[in-house]
């Protein structure tokens, strides 16, 4: 298949070991680049983060990425060779543009990165400043758009982000790439947007993600 092909994982929660094999195996899928939607460390310092990164920074792969609500935020302003962090801008692949928004709303965990509903709107509109006209937009999210399949707790509460949802609908980007509810993998859609949950890295989930005539995303495992 031609197109843009993207390595997508997210939530390795600390987990260094999967971290090496995932760079790994993303050269062997031949991916063009990889994406990470957050929750890299577990809890974890920027020099964690860092680390966890290192394998994919050698093995020369583009990498963008935003951080997880266990993340610390600011990991949105640090610079890392090899890997751009998107929470609230975004990087353009020939005609496909990622844009990105990090952490998660408010949870009863007080988790290091959290924000409430406005502050989230605002990185969403802050990724879309000017117009992306004649692009094909992928959301890269940790936390997934509300009331799907993405979101669905095992105690059945929906915990996804209604300004994520509300930017899906109003801006309608291609494809959704997302993490954070680990129970919760899958794909789903919002009309014509197609959401993906790859489910927990930590876990050895990952999925492939084709961006060309037509998307496609398939979920995978090590």
């Amino acid at each position: 298949m031609g197109g843009l092909k993207a390595f997508v994982l997210t939530d390795l929660h600390g987990r260094l070991s999967v971290s090496r094999e995932m760079a790994y195996r993303a050269e062997e899928e031949d991916a063009d680049l990889v994406v990470l939607c957050g929750d890299i460390t577990h809890f974890g310092s920027v020099q964690t983060a860092k680390a966890l990164l290192s394998p994919f920074i050698e093995s020369r792969l583009p990498l963008v990425f935003v951080p997880g609500n266990c993340d610390p935020p600011s990991l949105v302003g640090v610079e890392i060779g090899g890997a751009e962090c998107i929470h609230g801008s975004r990087r353009f692949f020939g005609d496909v543009v990622f844009v990105g928004v990090g952490g998660s709303p408010y949870t009863p965990f007080r988790t290091p990165f959290e924000m409430d509903e406005e502050t989230i709107m605002d990185v969403l509109n802050r990724s879309l400043e000017d117009s992306l006209e004649g692009y094909r937009v992928v959301l890269v999210s940790h936390t997934p758009p509300k009331d799907t399949r993405l979101d669905l707790t095992f105690s059945g509460v929906h915990c996804g982000s209604s300004s994520v949802r509300r930017f899906i609908e109003e801006k309608k980007p291609s494809l959704v790439l997302c993490g954070h509810i680990h129970e919760a993998v899958g794909v789903d859609r919002i009309d014509g947007t197609l959401l993906a949950n790859p489910g927990p890295a930590r876990d050895g989930n990952y999925a492939l993600a084709r961006i060309d005539g037509e998307l496609e995303v398939e979920l995978k495992h090590l």
